[in-house]
Order: structure tokens, then C-alpha cells, then sequence
């Protein structure tokens, strides 16, 4: 049989040759992933920096940690998804191939052992072909981690044979699994069923394709319901799931769309052939969609969902302010706020550069604020999740909303070193976890040498008296020098852009690479689609139809079908927006929602453009064999 694989692998290499492809880059993508994960677990800090940068390097390292997580498990997910519906599609172009296997003596045992052959034989050439192409896609991914200033300069991902051995582990396995349902699928057609394109060789929607669509479109209802009831941690996870497994479902039931597509695209244009090929192609046109569902739906859902988190953080910063204006300068410059003509409170936050150790836990440098309780509770409005701001004088220390996962006890005892000055603070409250990390611990500002708050970063929230008017109170402030001025709905829609922007750099990390292998699988399907039907072309041709218009009329037809997957795709997104949006309301009250709309029109521009290019240039290099030729010979 490794034999015979091995033949039909030589002789129907245009066909296979995708499939290669599909395994390479999937095994690419998680080998470089997972270099690049490892290397996240031993952060290398420069010398030289200061804590904070210290602190705000480990962050990095930790997200870039979780982005590479999240990445190889896209990756992962990528590869199966493609590379069994390429295999799948491979399998059932090779109908008739398998049909005259049976026809002369071939038993179903065979056929499995036959096409699992091949899958093993393509998973091997796939694994090899993706090693070296991991190491272009980890300098990629590691420049990326860099740009975006995830990890510093110098920042290398050291070769580790285990990743490669696993990553190529991973690529046999896929192929394996990806036609494996296909061929049990294929064994199961009767083989006069097959030649005569009858019974269940005809039958596109089967029970297990039934089953599977039903499950995953049960399960995607599921996590959007789940979604309502969520943090937002457990929301974004739901959203990613919905993604993933809604594409799978709209894959699998896409067969039932394309005959109501093609009937609704025959209410416009009557009598086209392009439309008549739509309506007689099912199984053709869904599986040339599916790579392109799921593209749309994890490029559109994990930006929709990155940016309502965002737009929720700003709205939620918003929110909890109970002022006017907020102003940024040093502490020192604050100091003079208070006296402006029509300033009634103004509450200075010191971003303060001293270390809180909690226990045996690391210390902390970053996040730590000076306040002056009361001024603070005149001009904030979020209730605390324990204790009460009253008590934060004296040698006492309030628990931020970025440490509430710490489990910091009240009555809790921490060291301080505030530029060399030891302290011991006593634990009187805490700050509730919110969308965004937000302070660490809020100290008193009185217990602070000056020289540690007056060269600080300091916001300074601010209530202007009530006959004032804000405006032009702002212009005060400005004339006098102290600082930047902004209303708090700017200073609110700035901090949201500034998270959507990190928000966008990592999702050009996550869906980079990824992306694109979902790119090539969709001109990978429609290569393999048109390449397949150089016999119907042929009839096309002699029945008069030129180059030209068989090449537009398979561009019509790919143009119909990528807009079956744009649309699916898109209903895949809008249920993880929903499930984020329920999640955003039942956190701050209201419901924030961000639809990507510039990433949509760029995928839908980018995606019909790709797929008419692919289908016109395949369809007009299928067509250059002489018609006659083609029709007195079988397929």
C-alpha cells in the first residue's frame, strides 16, 4: 500500500502538493511558537534600569508568554482545521479514483490503509519541509515580540530539538487525523455509487457532518450564553472559543447556505452559468469557503473582542471619576493645583517609585500611588471591595485593583522601601479587581519623603467649583504652566485608544503568522478546485465559451462562494461580540460593544480580491490544453 501511496503521490502531486503545504506551514507555525514560548520562561534584564523598568519588563515577558501560548494553540488549531478540510477535500476529488480501486478487488480495509498511507507519507514530506520554514516564521515572530516592546532589544529564541520533535509530532498526527474521518467516509461509498455520482457519493450533508454541525453550533450557543454570566477573563476565553468552534460549525453546515446563495444570486443575474456551477458544486463550494470562515471569524472576533475590552476599560475609567478635568504634570507642579481660581478638589495620584513587599511574595515597584484619602474619595467613586478609605492615614496601605488576586489579608503587615527609608504598612482595605489592572496599592502621601513624590508622574483628578465653568477653568491651569489639561471624557477616550493600540500589536502577534496560513489555505482550496475541473472547462470550451470567459466565469463563481464565507464568518464574530458584550454590561452596567469595521472592509477587499486573482489565473492555466482532448479522456 506505501507503495501505491507513494505512486498516486508522484503522478497527482498537483493535487497533494497543497495539502504538503498546509502541514508545513502548520508545523512551522507551532515549532516557532513554542521556541519562542520557552524562551518567554528565562527573562534575560538588561543591567542598569530602573525598578519599574525592571518590573514593566517582566510584564512584558509574561505577556509575551501568554501571547505565544494563545499563538500555538491558534497554530495547533489551524493546522487541524485546514489540513483536514484540504484532505477532505482531496479525498472526495478522488471519488472515481477510489471508486475503480473497488470495482478491481480493492476491500474497504484497503482504501483506509491506501489513503492513511498517503497521509502518513504527506505528514512526513509536510514535517520536514516545515522545519526549516519554522525558523524563518520565529525570527518573524520574535521581531514582532520586539517591535511591539513585549521584550527588549536582543531578545533570541535558542534552538531546542524537543520543540522541533514535538512540533513534528504534531504534524503526522495532524495529517493523520484529518483523513482519517475521510476515509472511513470514502470506504463506506458504494463503489457504482461513486462512478455514478449517486446515492451516498451524491449526499454532501452525511449524519456525521449533520452530527458534528449540530454539536458545535450547540456548543457555540452555549459559550455565548456561558459568556452573559462571566468575568471578562472567562468571556475573552469564551469569545476565542466561539470563534474557533463557530467556524466549525458554519464549515460544516455551510452546504445547506450555498443552494440558497446560488438561488438568491439567480434572482439577480438569471441563466448565469457561473451560478448554475454554484448550484451543482456544494461540496466544491463549502469546502473552498471553510478556510475563509475562519479567517474572518478569529481575525473579526479577536479584534471585536480586544476592542471592546478596551472601550470598556475607558468607559468604566470614566465612570469611576466623579470629576471634570484630570491633569497630567509632575507632584511638585501638582501642589500648586489647589490654589487655581475655581478648582474645588483636586486629588493628586503620585505614581510614586518605592518597593511593597508582601510576605514572602516578590516586591512590587510598579502601581504604587500616593493619595491624599480624602481628596481621593471626593473625586472617586469606586466602592471598595473591603475596609474603608477613612482609614488610609498614617502608617496604613490600601490594596489596588491590580494585587486583588493577591489575596492581601486585612490587617496584613507589608515592608516598604521608600528610597532607602524602611516602613511597615498595615493592610486597612481594598480596591475591587477592574477591567483594567489599574494601582497596585494606594499609600498616604504625608508618609512619603518629599523627594519621592515631587519629581513623580503624578494625574491629578479635579471637581471644579459649581457656578465655574470647566473650560475655563482648564485655560487657568494652562496659563499657569502646571501641566497638561484634559476633560475626563478625553482623558477617558485617550487611555481606551492608547489599550486598543497595545490591543492591536498583539493581535498582530496572535493573528500575524496565523492569519496568513489561513490566507494560503483559502488559495490553496481554490487552486486545488480549479485544478480538478479541467474536464468540465473542456465542455465549457466546446460548447463555445472562450478562454476569457470560462477564466470569468469561475471568478464569478469563487466571488459568490467567498461571499457565502465572508458572511458566515461574520456571524461567527458577531456571537463572540455578543458574548462579550453581555459580559462588559453585567460588569460596568453598560454595554460596550467595538465592531472592527476598517479590519472588516480590508478582509472582505483583500479576501475577494485574493480568491478572484486565484480562480482567474487557475481557471486560465486549467484551459490551455486543447477541449477535445480533455473530453474524450475519464477524469
Amino acid at each position: 500500500m506505501f507503495r501505491m501511496s507513494f505512486g498516486t503521490f508522484r503522478e497527482r502531486w498537483e493535487l497533494f502538493a497543497g495539502a504538503v503545504l498546509s502541514v508545513a506551514v502548520g508545523v512551522a507555525l507551532v515549532q516557532a511558537s513554542l521556541l519562542v514560548l520557552a524562551a518567554t520562561g528565562e527573562p534575560r534584564i538588561p543591567e542598569g534600569l530602573s525598578r519599574q523598568a525592571e518590573d514593566r519588563i517582566r510584564e512584558g515577558f509574561v505577556g509575551a508568554a501568554t501571547v505565544m501560548g494563545m499563538t500555538a494553540f491558534l497554530a495547533l488549531f489551524l493546522a487541524v482545521f485546514i489540513v483536514s478540510s484540504t484532505f477532505g477535500f482531496t479525498v472526495d476529488q478522488r471519488r472515481r479514483d477510489l471508486a475503480l480501486l473497488r470495482l478491481t478487488g480493492g476491500s474497504r480495509g484497503q482504501v483506509r490503509m491506501l489513503l492513511l498511507s498517503e497521509s502518513l507519507l504527506l505528514g512526513i514530506v509536510g514535517s520536514a519541509l516545515g522545519v526549516p520554514i519554522g525558523l524563518i516564521a520565529k525570527h518573524v515572530q520574535t521581531w514582532l515580540l520586539v517591535e511591539i516592546g513585549l521584550v527588549p532589544d536582543g531578545f533570541t529564541a535558542p534552538w531546542r530539538l524537543w520543540a522541533v520533535i514535538v512540533a513534528g509530532v504534531a504534524g503526522v498526527g495532524v495529517a493523520l487525523t484529518g483523513v482519517f474521518a475521510a476515509s472511513l467516509r470514502a470506504a463506506r461509498i458504494r463503489p457504482l455509487d461513486a462512478l455514478r455520482e449517486t446515492g451516498k457519493a451524491a449526499r454532501v450533508m452525511t449524519a456525521s457532518r449533520w452530527l458534528l454541525g449540530l454539536s458545535s453550533t450547540a456548543c457555540t450557543v452555549a459559550m455565548v450564553v456561558w459568556a452573559h454570566g462571566a468575568n471578562l477573563i472567562g468571556a475573552m476565553m469564551a469569545a476565542l472559543g466561539i470563534s474557533m468552534v463557530g467556524a466549525v460549525a458554519m464549515s460544516t453546515l455551510s452546504p445547506l447556505v450555498v443552494p440558497f446563495a446560488a438561488w438568491l444570486c439567480g434572482l439577480l443575474a438569471p441563466g448565469s452559468l457561473a451560478i448554475a456551477s454554484l448550484r451543482d458544486g456544494v461540496r466544491r463550494s463549502a469546502a473552498t469557503a471553510s478556510p475563509l470562515i475562519v479567517l474572518v471569524s478569529l481575525l473579526l472576533g479577536l479584534a471585536g473582542t480586544f476592542g471592546s475590552l478596551a472601550d470598556a476599560g475607558g468607559e468604566e475609567a470614566k465612570r469611576s471619576l466623579n470629576a471634570h478635568l484630570v491633569v497630567t504634570s509632575t507632584g511638585e507642579q501638582a501642589e500648586r493645583l489647589p490654589g487655581i481660581e475655581g478648582v474645588a478638589v483636586a486629588s493628586r495620584q503620585n505614581a510614586v517609585d518605592i518597593t511593597i513587599t508582601a510576605g514572602d511574595r516578590r516586591g512590587v515597584h510598579s502601581g504604587i500611588i500616593a493619595v491624599d484619602a480624602a481628596d481621593y474619595m471626593h473625586t472617586h467613586t469606586l466602592i471598595p471591595a473591603s475596609g474603608d478609605l477613612n482609614a488610609l492615614t498614617g502608617d496604613t496601605v490600601f490594596v489596588g485593583p491590580a494585587q486583588h488576586s493577591e489575596w492581601i489579608g486585612l490587617g496584613e503587615v507589608l515592608s516598604v522601601d521608600a528610597e532607602g527609608k524602611p516602613l511597615g504598612l498595615t493592610v486597612v482595605g481594598g480596591l475591587p479587581e477592574t477591567l483594567e489592572p489599574g494601582e497596585s496599592f494606594l499609600v498616604p502621601r504625608r508618609i512619603l519623603p518629599r523627594q519621592v513624590w515631587a519629581n513623580a508622574p503624578t494625574e491629578t483628578v479635579i471637581q471644579v467649583v459649581a457656578e465655574q465653568n470647566p473650560g475655563v477653568v482648564a485655560e487657568r491651569i494652562e496659563r499657569a504652566g502646571i501641566g497638561e489639561v484634559h476633560t475626563v471624557q478625553d482623558w477617558a477616550r485617550a487611555r481606551a485608544g492608547r489599550n486598543q493600540a497595545g490591543n492591536v500589536q498583539i493581535l498582530s502577534v496572535l493573528m500575524g503568522l496565523a492569519g496568513l496560513y489561513a490566507l494560503m489555505a483559502v488559495v490553496n482550496s481554490v487552486v486545488i478546485a480549479g485544478t480538478e475541473r479541467r474536464r468540465e472547462f473542456a465542455v465549457f470550451r466546446v460548447t463555445g465559451l472562450s478562454r476569457p470567459q470560462v477564466a470569468r466565469t469561475a471568478v464569478a463563481e469563487a466571488t459568490a462562494v467567498a461571499i457565502i464565507g465572508l458572511v458566515l464568518g461574520c456571524a461567527v464574530a458577531a456571537a463572540g461580540l455578543a458574548g462579550i458584550g453581555g459580559s462588559v454590561r453585567a460588569a460596568i452596567g453598560v454595554t460596550v460593544v467595538h465592531v472592527p469595521w476598517a479590519l472588516l472592509a480590508v478582509v472582505a477587499a483583500g479576501s475577494l480580491a485574493v480568491v478572484a486573482v486565484t480562480s482567474g489565473i487557475t481557471a486560465f492555466l486549467t484551459t490551455r490544453e486543447r477541449p477535445v482532448s480533455l473530453i474524450t479522456t475519464k477524469e
